[in-house]
Parts: C-alpha cells; sequence; structure tokens
C-alpha cells in the first residue's frame, strides 16, 4: 500500500461521509423530534437526482440543476409531511413503517413510469471535469467539490441550529416537543420546516451524487441503511453526533472495501479474497454499531436532555 494510495482513499471516506450526512442530518431530525420513522427519505434522495439530471438535461446548466434538486427536493419534503406524515405522528412505529414503505414502491413506480427503468446519467460540469493535486496526489476535482459541498452543508446545519431562533426551537423540539407546542409555537409549521430542510439536503445528496452514479428508480434503498446506522451511532436527533458517524462509517466502509482485499490475499487466494473482501468490508459498519451501542446504547453524541 502507498502513501497517493492510503491518501486518495482518505479522500473517497470523506467523500461518502459526506454525503451521507447531508442524508442523514434530516432524517435524524425527524426522528428525534417527531419520532416519525421516515422510511422514504431515500425517496426524496432519488427524486431530488433526477430532478437535477431532468433540469441539467433541459438546460445544460449545473447551477439550474442545483436549484431544481435543492427547492424539488425541500416542496417534496413538505408534501410528504403535509399529506401523509403528519397524520401518523400520534401511531406507533409500525403503522410510520408500513406507510412511508409504501410510499418507497410508489416513488420507485413513478420514477419508472416518468424516467423509464434504465438509467439516467448525468455529465460532470466542464468547470470541474479536471483533477487537483493534493499533497502531489492527482484526485478527481468534482469529488473533491463534493466534499466541499457537504462541509459547507454542514456548516450550515450547524449555524442554523446553534445560532438562530428556528435552530433553537428545533432543539428544544428534540428534548421536549410537549412543551413547546404549550408555549405557543406553532408545532406543525415547525415539523414541516424540518421535513423540507430533511428533503431539501436529500436533494443536494442526489445532485452531488448524479454524475458519480447511475440516477435509476431504487437507487435510496441502499444508502438508507448506511444512513440509518450513522443515526444509531451518532444518536437520535443530533446533528453533530449525524456529521461525525457519518465520517466514521464513510471512512470505514471505504477503507474496508479498498484494502480488505489487498490484506486478504496474503491469506487467501486472489479471487477469493477480491470478492470476500467487500463483502466483510460491508459488515464493518454494522459490527461498529453494533459495538457503539453495546458500550454507549444513546449513541455517541446523544442530544442531551437538561
Amino acid at each position: 500500500m502507498t502513501l497517493s494510495l492510503f491518501l486518495i482513499q482518505l479522500l473517497n471516506g470523506l467523500q461518502l461521509g459526506v454525503l451521507l450526512f447531508m442524508l442523514s442530518a434530516g432524517l435524524t431530525l425527524v426522528f428525534g423530534i417527531m419520532n416519525f420513522v421516515n422510511l422514504a427519505h431515500g425517496c426524496m434522495y432519488m427524486m431530488g437526482a433526477y430532478f437535477a439530471a431532468t433540469a441539467l438535461a433541459a438546460s445544460g446548466s449545473f447551477v439550474v440543476a442545483a436549484v431544481v434538486a435543492v427547492l424539488g427536493g425541500g416542496l417534496l419534503g413538505i408534501v410528504i409531511e403535509r399529506l401523509m406524515a403528519q397524520h401518523l405522528y400520534m401511531r406507533d412505529h409500525l403503522d410510520q413503517v408500513l406507510a412511508t414503505f409504501g410510499l418507497i414502491l410508489f416513488f420507485n413506480e413513478l420514477a419508472r413510469w416518468i424516467w423509464g427503468a434504465s438509467p439516467v446519467f448525468m455529465s460532470v460540469p466542464p468547470a470541474l471535469s479536471g483533477t487537483v493535486s493534493i499533497l502531489g496526489v492527482t484526485y478527481p476535482t468534482y469529488r473533491f467539490f463534493i466534499i466541499l459541498v457537504g462541509l459547507l452543508c454542514a456548516v450550515g446545519c450547524w449555524l442554523l441550529i446553534s445560532r438562530t431562533r428556528v435552530g433553537m426551537l428545533i432543539r428544544a423540539g428534540s428534548v421536549n416537543p410537549t412543551m413547546v407546542s404549550a408555549l405557543g409555537v406553532n408545532i406543525g409549521l415547525l415539523n414541516a420546516l424540518i421535513f423540507s430542510l430533511g428533503g431539501a439536503l436529500a436533494g443536494v445528496a442526489g445532485l452531488m451524487s448524479g454524475p458519480i452514479l447511475s440516477v435509476q428508480p431504487g437507487m435510496g434503498e441502499p444508502v438508507l441503511i448506511l444512513v440509518m446506522i450513522v443515526i444509531v451511532i451518532g444518536g437520535i436527533g443530533s446533528i453533530q453526533g449525524a456529521f461525525y458517524a457519518a465520517l466514521m462509517v464513510g471512512l470505514i466502509d471505504t477503507a474496508g472495501r479498498a484494502f480488505l482485499p489487498i490484506l486478504l490475499r496474503e491469506f487467501i487466494d486472489r479471487s477469493i479474497a477480491q470478492a470476500a473482501g467487500p463483502a466483510i468490508a460491508s459488515m464493518l459498519t454494522c459490527i461498529f454499531m453494533a459495538t457503539v451501542l453495546a458500550l454507549r446504547p444513546r449513541g455517541l453524541f446523544p442530544v442531551k436532555n437538561g
């Protein structure tokens, strides 16, 4: 293993981590404040990618695609909250899981009906199609741009949650939503805002993923598993926890897939090592989550209740 390979995989892990953060930030607030299990969050990520791909194909502008993805994701979050989620807040988690699973089926079929079953591809913007040199290592400019956008989203979320009145209400709602509502806060509007914020962040993640992944029906379900792991590790309702846990999961998953096959080749046949390495790597995040739950059942950075 060379230093350049290590640095490239470190950057790849950071890239995956910030994408997971953009998806987990809104979802952890929905779960932490409203105690609502939203399995359809991955669908907002998928639809954000489709919105961006459609806008890019129509306009040829990545900026236009970004605006459409963010606004479309935010609007979709509000629609889901107003039409479905608000009627299930007082129901148990099983009802929420069944309803949002139904949304997964609906949006996947809607995507197939509108865009077809074949993958839709987005081109990398010309300005970001080159490479950058980082400590002597060549790295794709667009992937580095994803890291920067993710970090900007993290800073924006921190400023919103920690430095604004809306953030104060969100933090208070995550601790005692009943008291916040009793103090005269329009909790319904706050819930819609949180869903919209989560949808907008999912739209950004879909926009960023489009040029490096194929946009296709069902693309939200695999990443949703990692997002749930991030939320559990970081602490439900904690934006700070979502950020740190997303980086940890991204680095563990990427390092495992890159280096485990190399390590296993020292002990077993090369072809077997290439097949077993990624499979074992996918288990590492689950093992890490189980370890965290055993030692800290509320996550590494739980919301303080006092």
